[in-house]
């Protein structure tokens, strides 16, 4: 069963080889992260561990049994109880529900863990998985995304405001 953790200095190797196999699955829905992420990982890496720590971003990975990576699920831009929610998975598990169950998971950390009141998503128009996701994981559209919001596409953002669950 696959477990969605918090993102850790051991995870470096797992999650570059995620990024690497996926890349062009990627780039055919959100926009390509570009040869420079992958030549700046490592600082790139420090960088997240760093806002982790520092309490203003939370980085989730979903791995599988065997510890390879199956996705990404991030936290960031914390502001006033909101933060914004980014989020992919590899191709070999998409459509499966487990985006749906990792985002239903992580918004219930969000609130109970990070002490978040919402959370905000943007999903481009082409992007009918994510916009299934995000309904599915009780989002609600509120608004256009700007192109710089997603990479020069047009979209929607959505939002969930999180109530902690006893």
């Amino acid at each position: 069963m696959p477990e969605l953790k918090r993102l850790h200095a051991g995870d470096s190797p797992a999650v570059l080889a995620f990024e690497v196999a996926n890349r062009a699955y990627f780039a055919a829905s959100i926009s390509d992260r570009g040869d420079e992420f992958f030549e700046q990982f490592a600082d790139r890496y420090s960088a997240l561990l760093a806002e982790q720590e520092a309490g203003i971003g939370a980085f989730y990975v979903l791995v599988a049994e065997d510890g390879s990576v199956l996705g990404r699920f991030n936290l960031y831009d914390f502001e006033d109880g909101t933060a914004v929610l980014g989020y992919r998975v590899a191709q070999h598990v998409a459509g499966r529900g487990m985006a749906t169950a990792a985002v239903r998971e992580l918004c219930r950390l969000a609130a109970a863990r990070h002490g978040l009141r919402s959370l905000r998503a943007a999903s481009s128009h082409d992007n009918a998985a994510s916009q299934r996701v995000l309904t599915k994981s009780g989002f609600i559209p509120v608004g256009p995304a700007a192109p710089a919001d997603l990479g020069g596409k047009q979209g929607t953002w959505y939002q969930r405001d999180l109530v902690l669950q006893p």
